[in-house]
């Protein structure tokens, strides 16, 4: 049997983690072990009732855009496997549109702004350990982006800590369940901790736009961009409205002390405060997870960025419930805003932001109540007004992604005029059919039964 050690910081170093891994690891683990799980309470926060719109924006000169282009670098965080859609594979490489996965479009945005602009503007993929080596593969038929290895920043990865004795905890017959990455926050202790910052800072790259892969609306925008540099801020987040949809996810909010942004996520939210949490009317703003960041202003207050930690307590073993209970720490790149005094904040088109975090989002963006630009964005239908549909699916059949793809065989219905559907029960989509309004589908029986084609308008549906 191997030698275990129990300190997960000793642990880290014998697995050759570099320095500032450790360090950042080790100020989170020093509090989880004081029992230092600061929630945000509703009384200690202000609400943000209005934010600077996209819409009063300006793009740059022309004349101007080269130079702009050389000192940016566009980074996406592609570390997540489809777990919660039943996969143990690369979601940027799950096909979106057709044929085409969320990395075909993204490599396709990024080589329509350079041929479009004549500038090799620097790209960089934040992969985990777990989605490095696939990612890397698929890329390779992309040769004129470049070598993947030279796009690459790697994620960190921490040890899950035993729930009762905060031990590291051991898993000889999957060792990998071992570890786990520590929230897209960690772009910054990556970006140091590999060289990359000194890397791009040395060689004149000061604005850094980074968002999620899995948002295919999340491009380089030449306002944003001016705008961020116009503004002389440090940090510059995307917002939009939240709607019903986006009730259970971050808002943005004030910290009621010294009146600076902060970003505050469910899981630190006091279960009391859950049902103001979740008031649309009253906390307006979410984050898209796209961020502006100066990275200059980065290398030299990075030792003080100390991120907020949010504290996640599942099993070893994700898909078995009675494993052993562990702590993961996690901090959201976000969460960042709070540590600049002069972060800034804009309200941004829905368009923005069109993530996919179950099969219920996907199948939302495979149907037409989305479009595909000339530059290769998706964006929701200008007629939907930049609010998408609502989609609610059985857990138990729609969740496993193979299970959704035998369900939806013809592709997605038609959802462009569709406020919501709520299906539930075993319900396979036949060919051509389009829902509008509001659409209910019950199939009471554990027989899968098909929903023949047609024109659906505000229908509650029993199979």
């Amino acid at each position: 049997m191997k030698s275990e050690i129990k300190c997960p910081i000793d642990k880290m170093r014998a697995n050759g983690l570099n320095a500032i891994a450790i360090d950042h690891f080790k100020k989170a683990y020093n509090e989880v072990i004081k029992g230092n799980n600061k929630l945000i309470s509703e009384t200690s926060i202000e609400p943000i009732h209005s934010v600077k719109k996209y819409e009063g924006l300006v793009s740059p000169r022309d004349e101007n855009l080269g130079s702009i282009l050389d000192q940016s670098v566009i980074i996406k965080l592609n570390g997540g496997l489809g777990t919660s859609m039943g996969l143990n594979s690369t979601k940027s490489l799950l096909n979106v549109r057709g044929e085409l996965t969320f990395m075909d479009f993204i490599v396709n945005q990024i080589m329509h702004l350079r041929n479009s602009y004549n500038n090799d503007v620097r790209f960089l993929l934040m992969n985990s350990f777990s989605t490095s080596e696939e990612t890397k593969e698929f890329l390779l038929k992309y040769p004129e982006l470049g070598l993947p290895e030279k796009i690459e920043l790697i994620q960190n990865m921490i040890p899950k800590i035993d729930a009762e004795t905060y031990e590291a905890v051991y898993c000889d017959h999957s060792p990998e369940l071992e570890w786990c990455p520590p929230g897209h926050g960690d772009i910054y202790a990556a970006l140091l901790g590999t060289g990359m910052l000194d890397t791009l800072v040395d060689s004149g790259v000061k604005y850094a736009f980074i968002s999620n892969s899995d948002n295919l609306g999340a491009t380089l925008d030449f306002k944003l961009l001016n705008e961020f540099l116009n503004s002389d801020s440090s940090f510059m987040m995307e917002v939009t409205r939240r709607t019903d949809v986006d009730k259970k996810g971050g808002h943005l909010a004030k910290d009621s002390r010294n009146g600076n942004f902060l970003l505050r996520e469910v899981a630190q939210c006091p279960e009391e405060d859950f049902n103001e949490f979740q008031n649309v009317n009253k906390h307006r703003y979410f984050n898209t997870n796209n961020i502006w960041i100066r990275l200059d202003r980065l290398r030299s207050s990075d030792n003080n960025l100390n991120l907020p930690l949010i504290i996640n307590r599942k099993n070893l073993n994700p898909s078995d419930s009675q494993s052993s209970k562990v702590i993961q720490i996690e901090v959201a790149m976000g969460a960042a805003i709070q540590c600049f005094e002069d972060s800034t904040v804009i309200e941004v088109p829905r368009s923005r932001f069109s993530p996919v975090k179950s099969c219920e989002d996907l199948l939302a963006l495979r149907s037409d109540a989305y479009q595909v630009s000339d530059d290769f964005e998706i964006q929701l239908c200008e007629s939907r007004g930049g609010i998408p549909p609502e989609v609610g699916l059985s857990d138990e059949i729609y969740k496993n992604y193979k299970t959704f793809e035998e369900m939806t065989p013809y592709g997605p219905p038609s959802l462009k005029k569709c406020k919501s559907i709520q299906v539930e029960g075993p319900v396979k989509f036949g060919k051509e059919i389009s829902f509008q309004g509001t659409i209910t589908i019950t199939n009471d029986s554990k027989l899968v039964k098909e929903i023949s084609s047609g024109k659906y308008i505000e229908n509650n549906i029993v199979l």
